[in-house]
């Protein structure tokens, strides 16, 4: 997707893209986390921000809310091959109904003790439209930042992808209790700490496999190369995808779907397969392509955009 810029008067507006090209000139910003050397532990700090115009779908209950404002932070913790220790939620809405409240709570306090995470603290205030923001402290022994990728390695993802996409659409159908079950995704801590002694890069999927494969390219200066019949789709998305665009759609684009995405050298095959992540390709010189069928593709860099 274009990066639009537009000036108005002498103020220039950018989307998300744009926006964090221009801060990570500024400050150290462009992994999951940020990574804090204290002594002899890493402490991993993130945050993150949801709200009800982008983020919390017709049907969603405050339960997957709190849920998944959390769950979308121990992600990043996650991707660093962290353990979550600590959170912190900013909580603002129109008004404070007690019933959302304590389904909220409860949906951030059960994804917390699943991971061993606590919540700490935060604050509550009034805004225009329900927004989240969830900040997690963590600690890794070794933790793995995007840069470190090189050309002959393999390429792989944890989980299933399109989970998010299949959500939106039953959300779309009022299949509401199947879309709310969906949007609680797993934060896969346990499987990033087995991940990190081996995997030279890794990141989470937040935008989207192809945005996220461009995202890696950039950092690392390669190009990557998939195979279409290897990727791992929820099954969910058999349900609902009539044809393989839906399904790429679905899968490939549409984002959040919070799995890990990392690079690690060939000798590493067997152990991804024992820890349970699959191998979808390899690390290439340049460009970002897909093997579909006989054919190589150009994989576009589009996804989630904020």
């Amino acid at each position: 997707m274009d990066v639009s810029v537009k000036v108005i008067g002498e103020s220039v507006t950018m989307d998300e893209k744009e926006a964090l090209k221009w801060l990570r000139d500024r400050m150290p910003v462009g992994d999951d986390c940020f990574v804090l050397e204290s002594g002899k532990t890493n402490l991993l700090l993130t945050t993150d921000m949801l709200h009800q115009t982008s983020d919390f779908p017709d049907g969603i209950t405050s339960y997957t809310i709190g849920w998944r404002a959390v769950a979308a932070s121990l992600s990043d913790i996650a991707a660093m091959g962290g353990n979550p220790e600590a959170v912190l939620i900013a909580y603002g809405a129109p008004g404070f109904n007690m019933e959302e409240l304590e389904e909220f709570i409860a949906g951030a306090e059960t994804v917390c003790k699943k991971n061993g995470a606590n919540i700490v603290g935060g604050d509550l205030d009034r805004h225009d439209e329900l927004t989240i923001v969830t900040t997690a402290l963590g600690k890794g022994n070794r933790p793995v930042t995007r840069k470190g990728a090189t050309p002959g390695e393999l390429v792989a993802v944890t989980g299933d992808l399109g989970r998010t996409g299949a959500g939106l659409e039953f959300f779309e159908k009022g299949e509401v209790d199947r879309a709310n079950e969906l949007f609680r995704f797993e934060p896969r801590i346990e499987l990033g700490v087995q991940l990190a002694p081996i995997a030279s890069s890794m990141m989470d999927i937040s935008d989207g496999l192809a945005r996220s494969l461009h995202q890696l390219s950039s950092v690392n200066d390669v190009g990557f190369r998939i195979t279409g019949n290897k990727i791992p789709y929820n099954p969910s998305i058999e349900e609902i995808a009539r044809t393989d665009e839906k399904k790429e759609e679905l899968g490939l684009f549409t984002g959040e779907d919070y799995e890990l995405l990392l690079t690690t050298p060939e000798e590493n095959k067997f152990e991804l397969a024992k820890i349970g992540a699959t191998v979808i390709g390899e690390v290439t010189e340049e460009g970002v392509e897909m093997v579909k069928g006989r054919r190589v593709i150009p994989l576009e860099d589009e996804g989630y955009v904020h």
